[in-house]
């Protein structure tokens, strides 16, 4: 904002500062509003965003101290120029210290007073300025910001890839999961930044399994028990690769990767975790997991209804799943629905 837009508010009883005012605005087109009382001129300052506060303490109906008060409760950066007499050294002092700019000693001197009103309003020309900037800078950092998101999901996207290309398939899975994962988080009372991290964690919680031989990963039929050991690794693999990031979606995929096989009867793997000692994105992996497995074809088995893929979500509940991830579930159902219609 330049100087000639701004707004001046003089409270006085006394010619002498307004026209001292307007001697030195007199090139520019400043807006100045003249009371001679304080309630009117707070009044007004309700109205009116001033951008400088011209006030004289010895004039009649005006309660100059209080008026500044009432003032800074409104407006804390608006500069203030008080006008006071020059031996009334504790008023200028309780002046500065309730938020007056400066003082002005009375008799004014007029090369004095133009300067300080000069020097108010550039102070305020500059808070402008440095308002400008910080929204600028602001929306810098907005989009800074997301273009770094959008970097790390796609990091996140070529990483869940990698499980998907090691095992020659790109059915979709880990973004069912993802979504199913996120309405569960949501569903759960969750807030939205642990809902978003479960989303974008779900595209590396299998990360793992590429440390698993093609020959056990891709073999068609049923593994044997040597081979369900050695699968059952991945767990520990997708770990370990995760765990030592500062990112928060991997430090979550990490924590998946290792959980989302435990049980909530304790007897799941890799270490037996039991009921809520399982983290909670573990336990909402571990069903929306189970239920895309069930609902979906594979080499070795025919897709399952949605509802018999339910009736062995209620069964297992309290043994395998959280009874409690598994009513929400089951209650929200057709949103479920909707999220595997959608991302077929």
């Amino acid at each position: 904002m330049n100087i000639n837009e701004m707004s001046i508010l003089c409270l006085s009883n006394e010619i002498s500062p307004l026209s001292l005012i307007q001697e030195y605005t007199e090139s520019l087109s400043l807006n100045i509003d003249s009371f001679t009382q304080d309630k009117e001129a707070l009044l007004a300052s309700k109205e009116t965003n001033y951008d400088l506060v011209v006030v004289e303490h010895e004039s009649p109906k005006i309660d100059a101290l209080e008026f500044i008060r009432a003032f800074r409760h409104m407006y804390r950066q608006t500069p203030i120029l008080v006008l006071t007499d020059t031996n009334d050294i504790m008023t200028q002092e309780k002046a500065i210290k309730i938020g007056a700019f400066d003082i002005v000693s009375k008799p004014v001197s007029p090369i004095l007073f133009q300067a300080k009103l000069q020097n108010a309003l550039l102070l305020t020309k500059a808070e402008y300025v440095l308002k400008d900037k910080k929204v600028l800078l602001q929306e810098e950092i907005k989009n800074a910001t997301n273009t770094y998101k959008d970097s790390e999901h796609e990091l996140l996207e070529v990483l869940g890839k990698c499980t998907l290309y090691k095992e020659h398939k790109d059915d979709g899975h880990s973004v069912k999961i993802a979504y199913y994962a996120k309405a569960l988080a949501r569903l759960s009372g969750l807030n939205e930044k642990i809902q978003d991290v479960a989303f974008h964690a779900c595209q590396v919680y299998d990360i793992g399994k590429v440390g698993i031989a093609d020959s056990i990963l891709l073999k068609e039929g049923t593994l044997d028990e040597n081979e369900r050991e050695i699968m059952k690794n991945h767990s520990r693999i997708g770990f370990d690769l995760l765990k030592y990031t500062q990112n928060d979606y991997l430090k979550a995929g990490a924590v998946i990767s290792y959980s989302h096989h435990e049980k909530f009867d304790g007897s799941g793997y890799p270490i037996g975790l039991k009921g809520e000692t399982i983290p909670i994105l573990g336990r909402i992996v571990a069903l929306v997991d189970v239920f895309e497995a069930l609902t979906s074809d594979k080499a070795y088995k025919k897709a399952w209804s949605i509802e018999d893929a339910c009736q062995f979500l209620i069964q297992e509940k309290g043994k395998h799943f959280d009874p409690t991830l598994v009513d929400l579930f089951i209650e929200n159902l057709d949103e479920m629905k909707s999220i595997k219609n959608q991302a077929n």
